[in-house]
């Protein structure tokens, strides 16, 4: 597939997936789809995800995980594509970090100003 009919492909993706957890969550937690990664020959999909309190990230993923099936069937009925790939669920790390050094910034001004 070329790059733009992918990336139209995983936005589309993202937005569905947004639709099922959202459908399927206990709303014990926030989760947010933050993209999809589709290999080329649309035979997997990664869903990167966030998720707010940070400590039922590993509880959010096993349900995501053990859901992968329901995930997949809701995406046939969503997306129109020759081929549904498989489904796999991780916590987007890139997030994460951003989070990280976001907070690593508020608190060093917080302490240049305390020393002011």
């Amino acid at each position: 597939m070329k790059g733009d009919r992918l990336q139209k492909l995983n936005k589309e993706m993202r937005k569905a997936f947004s639709e099922f957890i959202e459908r399927e969550s206990n709303k014990e937690s926030l989760v947010t789809v933050t993209r999809c990664d589709t290999s080329p020959d649309l035979a997997n999909v990664i869903v990167y995800v966030s998720v707010l309190p940070v400590l039922l990230e590993e509880k959010v993923i096993a349900f995501l995980n053990r859901r992968q099936v329901d995930a997949r069937s809701y995406m046939k009925k969503r997306v129109v594509c020759r081929r549904i790939p498989k489904v796999k669920f991780m916590i987007d790390l890139g997030e994460k970090n951003r989070q990280h050094i976001d907070q690593l910034l508020r608190d060093d001004i917080l302490n240049s100003n305390k020393e002011d």
